[in-house]
């Protein structure tokens, strides 16, 4: 499913494959799975007519169950719109919800959004404190083989020195979410490496990273002028799921031309 000529030079050859600690794979049997995509896509900064079909391919060529964007922009002043409506009817058959702390009814929003061609059971969302750095939280409930997994999208602060205040927006996601024992994955662009302390919410024994420490040199794109730094996310919980394989998408460019100035992270998971 992972498409290896999008996964950036550096990383094998193969998807990875490699299991979290504690995390060892066991037999499939009838245990369900589940692909994953998120994306940065750079609202529409650069060429966003090159890239949309870019990103579009890039997407369709993982055949992902559920997706994450960030950056996601409808503006009626310039004829833009939504673009997550844009790729989800694109792709054909994904329910798309999105959040913005525009208001409803604005000519231009911004925010997040999920799709899904997996029954989508419940969904809300939530703007983040500190209410002023403007973030938000998505969340899908979706049906996987008949059980109910909770999927969450976000983007937080984007200071290297706001540390405090993605501990903050994190600890106000989590206490959001129902407490009910559903299986939990939280993704997005959290502006941080693992390592950071604002982080560490979700870099403790309860989640695993789909995209294992060091197995990508970034995902901000060094060619729109990034320095490499891998901060874009699918965090699963360790007792839930098991890592099949992830990758990066989007990372070798077309005529010149990459999808965004962030490469996807791309990610097979397993339930237990």
């Amino acid at each position: 499913m992972i498409d290896r000529r999008m996964i950036l030079a550096g990383l094998a050859a193969a998807p990875l494959a490699v299991p979290a600690a504690g995390c060892a794979t066991a037999p499939a049997g009838n245990r369900a799975g589940l692909s994953l995509v998120c994306f940065n896509i750079w609202h529409n900064q650069g060429d966003w007519t090159a890239r949309q079909p870019l990103l579009i391919e890039a997407i369709r060529a993982q055949a992902p169950d559920v997706i994450a964007l960030q950056e996601v922009l409808e503006d009626a002043a310039v004829g833009l719109p939504n673009q997550a409506r844009t790729i989800a009817d694109a792709l054909g058959g994904y329910e798309m919800h999105f959040v913005s702390t525009d208001p409803e009814g604005a000519p231009r929003r911004y925010g997040n959004a999920i799709l899904s061609r997996l029954p989508v059971l419940a969904h809300d969302s939530r703007k983040l404190e500190p209410l002023d750095d403007f973030r938000t939280a998505i969340r899908a409930r979706i049906s996987v083989g008949g059980r109910a997994v909770d999927i969450v999208n976000t983007h937080l602060a984007w200071q290297p020195d706001q540390a405090a205040v993605r501990a903050e927006q994190i600890a106000d996601l989590m206490a959001w979410l129902p407490q009910d024992g559903t299986p939990l994955i939280v993704m997005g662009d959290f502006n941080a490496a693992q390592e950071d302390a604002g982080l560490t919410a979700l870099t403790g024994t309860r989640f695993f990273s789909a995209l294992p420490r060091g197995a990508a040199a970034t995902t901000l794109n060094p060619a729109k002028g990034h320095a490499p730094r891998v901060i874009d996310h699918i965090f699963a919980e360790s007792d839930r799921f098991e890592r099949v394989d992830a990758a990066l998408l989007g990372a070798s460019p077309v005529d010149g031309e990459h999808p965004s100035d962030h490469f996807g992270v791309a990610a097979r998971l397993r339930l237990r």
